[in-house]
This record gives structure tokens, sequence and C-alpha cells, in this order.
């Protein structure tokens, strides 16, 4: 894996996506968090094919601005660049953008862990106990 690495997704925005009906506000306009999922899916999905056999990438931090709403019906992309690797080659930081067919709607950074999936989610599973 190296920095540079780019991911790009694209969807269009249905009615489940919207605020109203997401639990996220009143408006009838693309969801802060179906954003931020969009965001996250294409980091993730960008790096998938760099990782060893077992490992998965979980999202640990998310700084993003949503700047312009979005109606249903359009049409919206993601971009993402990986721009640095911790030294302990653990922490993955990205450069994210999202837009709509008017222009930008969402930019900012993420960071997303490198993780065992299994012994991730036998810990998560352990709480339960």
């Amino acid at each position: 894996m190296e920095i540079g690495i780019q991911g790009y997704q694209e969807l269009t925005v249905t009615d489940n996506l919207l605020a109203c009906n997401v639990g996220s506000g009143s408006v009838a306009v693309y969801a802060t968090p179906m954003m931020i999922a969009g965001i996250e899916g294409t980091a993730a999905g960008s790096v998938a094919p760099y990782l060893p056999e077992g490992k998965t990438t979980v999202g640990t931090q998310m700084n993003v601005s949503h700047v312009a709403a979005t109606p249903a019906g359009m049409k919206v992309h993601f971009e993402t660049k990986l721009i640095e690797i911790a030294p302990n080659g653990k922490i993955l930081t990205f450069q994210v953008a999202a837009f709509d067919e008017a222009g930008l709607i969402g930019e900012g950074t993420h960071q997303r862990a490198i993780v065992d999936k299994e012994r991730f989610e036998a810990k998560a599973q352990s709480k339960k106990s």
C-alpha cells in the first residue's frame, strides 16, 4: 500500500437517503450521515485490494463539512485519496470530497485503522458477555 491510492464511487440520491427519512433532520435533501457513509465506503474500497488476507479497515475519525444541499434524483460522487500512512502502518488518512451535479457538497479528512477482521469482531461481540 502506498500514498496516492484514489477511490471513486457514484450514486443517485433516492428518497431513502434523505435527511427526513434517516432521522437526521426534517428536510428532503441528501442526509449528512449518508454522505459520510458514502465517503467511508469509497475510502475503504480504495485500499481493500492492498490489504493482507483477513485484514480490513474500520473508520476511526471523520472531519468533514457538508457545504451544499442535494435533492433527490441528483447524482452524487465521492473522491478519496490516501494522503498519509502512520509510521506503524496501521492508521490511514484520506483527503475526501463529495460532489453533486452542481459542484462540491462536502470535503475534509477521514482516518481508517487496519485491523484483523475476526479479532475485531470477536472483541466487539465479547462486550455482550
